[in-house]
Formats: C-alpha cells, structure tokens, sequence
C-alpha cells in the first residue's frame, strides 16, 4: 500500500490527486492533437470541482492557468488564454516596510506623545485646555489597560505636565475624569437590569 505522503506533493491539493495524474497522463501523450483534446477534457472537469465566483471568461483564464501550473509548465499545446509565467507566479511580494518609531512612553503610546506634541503647539488657551483633557482621559484609559494598580488621577496630571515640558497642565480639581473599563451602555438606564416581579 502506498500513502499519500509518499507520493509526490500536489501542486494545487484543491484539485486532488486524480487532476494531478490526469494532467501527468497529458504531457506523456506524444500526438499533439490528442494532448490538446486531453488538456480541454481536464479543464472542463476542473470547471466541476471548484464553483464559480466570477463570469466565465475569468472562470476559464483562471482554470487553464491553474493547468500549467499543475503541469510544472511542461504541458505543450496551444492555450486559448495567456498564462502568467512561472516566474511571476512564483515570485514573492516585497515586504512592507513597518514604521519603526521610538516610543519614550510605551504604555501611553505613539499618538498620545503625537497629541501632546501638537497641543503644545496651540496657542488658543481654551482649545489647548480641551484638547489636554481628551489625552488625559486616554492616557488613564491606557494605564487602565495597562496596570489598574497605578491608575491614578494625580498620576495622569504629573505625566501631562512632564511629557509636555512644563507646558500643558491639568487640574485635577476642576476636571472629571470620564469612566474607564466600563462601557456606555452601564450608565444608561437601558443598561439597568430590570427587576423581576414576584
């Protein structure tokens, strides 16, 4: 008996090993005609395996190029489509490359560093003081995320006046800090649980 993990891998397993002989069978035919005959058959029971999900003429490029495919490119007849050559089907895509930023303050991360770089640039009182707020409510969100156990207001404060060199502030007397770890739906009264009537 003779496994499958004996054989020789398939090129495409979605077609199966019976594609794959077939289509082994149609490069030892030495009649062109016949092979061409041959090759036309495959494809149309390789049109039966897979479904279609596109129109027919994409249908019948992708399938006579899976084709050669299966057949390493060895398979001599005339291919009613263009096949995309070995070489660029092989060919793998460049990486992309990842933005490497160095980021002093890991657990706030890169955008609130970005944020109060740009809020110490704002020269409207009121519109600086609001934007501060809104980092100093994410930078308690990530330290929430982050550590619970040094989630502290003052904490947050000191950070804001440190990171931003003394230039944004936040009084924590005057300012609310919004709810963290909770979602919206808590503080709504949909939120509530009904109680059961007896």
């Amino acid at each position: 008996m003779q496994y499958n993990t004996q054989r020789e891998q398939l090129v495409m397993p979605e077609y199966g090993r019976g594609i794959q002989m077939m289509v082994d069978m149609a490069i030892q035919i030495k009649d062109r005609e016949e092979r061409q005959r041959c090759a036309c058959t495959i494809v149309k029971i390789m049109s039966g395996l897979l479904p279609s999900t596109t129109s027919k003429e994409d249908q019948e490029h992708r399938l006579w190029n899976h084709l050669a495919r299966i057949a390493h490119y060895k398979l001599d007849i005339d291919f009613p489509v263009n096949i995309v050559p070995r070489e660029e089907v092989q060919a793998h895509p460049a990486p992309l490359p990842y933005p490497m930023k160095s980021i002093k303050r890991r657990h706030y991360g890169y955008l609130v560093e970005q944020a109060l770089d740009y809020a110490k640039t704002l020269e409207d009182e009121e519109q600086r003081r609001l934007i501060t707020e809104c980092i100093a409510n994410q930078m308690k969100q990530d330290l929430f995320i982050w550590n619970r156990d040094s989630m502290d207001n003052t904490l947050v404060a000191q950070d804001i006046e440190r990171y931003s060199d003394g230039k944004l502030s936040l009084d924590i007397d005057e300012f609310s800090f919004e709810a963290v770890g909770e979602s919206p739906l808590q503080h709504s009264e949909c939120g509530k649980k009904r109680k059961k009537k007896k």
